[in-house]
């Protein structure tokens, strides 16, 4: 007996002329495997969800009817809605909501009037279609469709990149919210004399080892103004939570640790007889957003230009950062520029190095 992910109710079972299908007397949720699908729409869209649900990009919520294990939800726009189709790869199941069954175009197609076709026609009818899939579903670059919430619109204006489909974190990220929280609280009282304050705690190049080294870690707390300190907390916050999940609370605070010190050092080596002092948290942020690059590397990310909202994979995004970081790095070498970009490149090569150590270790 299935029982139904949403109500837990048991599941009819329903023949049809492209086999069996199961559905919930209750909410009108219905499942069936990817082999029924792939006889009701055309086999290159089917594909595309079954890669995605194989990529391990994807946050698991729902059970599987079957095997009671977690099924990767994919997310498509339909009619400018986004929905997420769950599928277990595993069991080869896909799970449809009530109405997302009725509501997927290309299930409203007629698969006999595909086999009267020749096949170099099929061929092409399901190219196309593919073609099409992917370009309203899936696209990246430059349009005019705005995010599906309206603080994520507010902030892509702002410059900042939102997800689109969107990694919810299942289970309570405690260490990113309990970091967060204590940058927020130090960063605050430390506001209140904060010269006095970054003069005894702020790392120093050329008195790296003030304080028993204590100083790259301090630093790491403290906060030059109200926009460094929120900016570098919405980072952490909304790449922090997915990573925190991917690899545990104890790996995530192991990895700000070793991409701050990191980054500390590449800065240190930058200007090594420099008496200014580095602060803020964006060489350890760095470190996480590296690692969520490469762990979730097909998440579209979207922020605002002049003319639009630019799309593209976080990997894409993350390579064209540390593009900019590199100029960053250079102008801060000549003393052009007062941001620490060493620290972020250092911070970035740590989180590459600990996603690639612990690759065996990713689910």
């Amino acid at each position: 007996m299935f029982d139904c992910p949403r109500c837990h109710t048991g599941l009819d079972k329903f023949k049809s002329p492209a086999g069996v299908y199961w559905q919930c007397p209750s909410c009108g949720g219905r499942t069936a495997t990817v082999a029924f699908l792939r006889k009701m729409v055309p086999r290159p869209i089917v594909d595309a969800l079954w890669r995605s649900a194989r990529s391990g990009d994807y946050p698991r919520k729902r059970q599987c009817p079957s095997c009671r294990r977690r099924m990767p939800e994919i997310p498509i726009l339909l009619e400018e809605e986004t929905v997420h189709i769950d599928v277990c790869p595993p069991c080869q199941f896909i799970w449809f909501d009530p109405t997302e069954y009725e509501r997927l175009p290309a299930l409203a197609q007629e698969p006999a009037r595909q086999e009267e076709l020749p096949l170099e026609a099929r061929v092409k009818l399901a190219e196309m279609e593919m073609q099409k899939w992917e370009d309203h579903y899936l696209a990246d670059g430059l349009d005019d469709r705005m995010p599906d919430t309206w603080w994520k619109v507010i902030l892509s204006v702002r410059g900042m990149p939102v997800e689109e489909n969107t990694k919810t974190a299942f289970r309570i990220p405690f260490a990113t919210w309990g970091i967060a929280a204590t940058i927020l609280l130090i960063s605050i009282v430390a506001f209140t004399d904060l010269k006095g304050v970054v003069q005894s705690f702020g790392m120093v190049p050329s008195e790296a080892a003030r304080l028993g080294g204590l100083t790259l870690l301090t630093s790491f707390f403290l906060h030059a103004g109200w926009q460094q300190l929120l900016g570098n907390l919405y980072f952490l916050l909304v790449f922090g939570d997915n990573v925190e999940e991917r690899i545990g609370a104890g790996k995530f605070l192991f990895l700000l640790l070793v991409s701050t010190v990191a980054g500390d050092i590449v800065h240190i080596v930058g200007d090594p007889r420099s008496g200014m002092p580095c602060i803020g948290a964006s060489g350890g942020i760095s470190g996480v957003i590296a690692y969520y690059a490469l762990a979730f590397p097909r998440t579209r990310l979207a922020f605002f230009v002049w003319y639009g909202w630019v799309r593209m994979p976080a990997a894409v995004m993350f390579f064209l950062w540390v593009a900019l970081q590199l100029f960053g790095a250079q102008a801060q070498v000549s003393g052009m520029s007062s941001v620490s970009s060493l620290a972020h490149l250092g911070g970035a090569g740590a989180g590459l190095a600990f996603w690639w150590f612990t690759k065996r270790d990713r689910a």
